[in-house]
């Protein structure tokens, strides 16, 4: 016999196998990609055959969490099927605990254990997706955005102090440099063998950087050019504009760096650290930079 907690860890389990075979099942009707459907396919059939193993046991047919299904379904098709399984898995924490709590205590249950564990594991590795394939050209695109053109608006701010000229100055630099970047891209990945894949990874690269760009010279756009009071302290609108475009550098990187520490199973905190200290040190150079500039060659605007 078991007792009432057990048996309402098994429902819960039950349910959760259920959802899962119905995420998979979803995802694999919207594949082109034979081998992903193959794998997401196999992988439906197993959560079913989990969801029948804990149903001889409850006796009882249940219903998947529509909302669980739903979010992670939706989340797959936004930002990846990769991601979106990830990130499904991030929290199953729990079904993992229970299934180590129930060993020993409900027959076989090791099999279900080591297919959840290691068997999807070692399926999901084996996913052919765009998105993760040219992952490499859009952290080149969105890194050298970012520490490039923080800097550039960093000492920009200072050195001319006019939030319009340090936005379309910004502009200026951006796509000048998102048109580098990308250019280089193609040449370095068309070297390396790779002519197929050269124009998409320029492409990428290109792409990533000049949304960076919009998204950092926009707060210099937006905001009056006037001055606020801040606690007594009155403080330009230009260096509020330096200040929110700070913090999206920081969201950026702490987003990006979330959606690849998921995808690709990474250390969220080493690498999003290590962008945040080059992204804003240099900042911090630069801006020091445009004092000395303004402070030696006597630049009034």
């Amino acid at each position: 016999m078991y007792t009432k907690k057990q048996i309402k860890d098994m429902k819960y389990l039950q349910r959760r196998e259920l959802t899962d075979h119905y995420m998979y099942l979803k995802l694999a009707k919207r594949q082109k990609d034979e081998h992903n459907q193959k794998i997401l396919t196999k992988l439906a059939n197993e959560e079913l055959g989990h969801y029948n193993f804990w149903k001889k046991i409850t006796n009882e047919q249940l219903n998947p969490s529509k909302f669980q299904l739903w979010f992670y379904y939706f989340i797959s098709i936004i930002f990846g099927m990769t991601f979106g399984i990830r990130l499904m898995e991030r929290g199953e924490e729990r079904t993992q605990h229970l299934y180590k709590e129930l060993i020993g205590k409900v027959d076989n249950i090791e099999k279900l254990l080591e297919e959840e564990i290691q068997h999807e594991e070692t399926l999901i590795d084996t996913f052919n997706e765009e998105k993760l394939n040219y992952i490499g050209s859009i952290v080149l695109g969105l890194n050298d955005a970012l520490v490039e053109l923080t800097g550039t608006l960093a000492g920009l701010t200072f050195a001319l102090a006019n939030s319009q000229i340090v936005a379309f100055s910004g502009l200026i630099t951006g796509i000048a440099a998102s048109l580098s970047m990308a250019s280089s891209e193609y040449l370095s990945t068309k070297q390396e063998g790779n002519h197929g894949k050269a124009f998409k990874s320029s492409l990428y690269t290109g792409v990533a950087y000049i949304i960076t760009v919009i998204l950092l010279i926009l707060p210099f756009l937006l905001m009056p050019n006037r001055t606020f009071d801040i606690f007594g302290l009155i403080v330009p609108s230009i260096y509020i504009s330096l200040a929110i475009t700070i913090l999206i550098v920081i969201l950026i990187i702490f987003v990006f760096n979330f959606y690849i520490s998921v995808a690709k199973k990474l250390n969220f905190k080493r690498r999003f650290t290590e962008m945040i200290i080059i992204s804003l040190g240099v900042a911090i150079l630069s801006f020091l930079v445009g004092v000395l500039i303004k402070y030696f060659f006597k630049i009034d605007l």
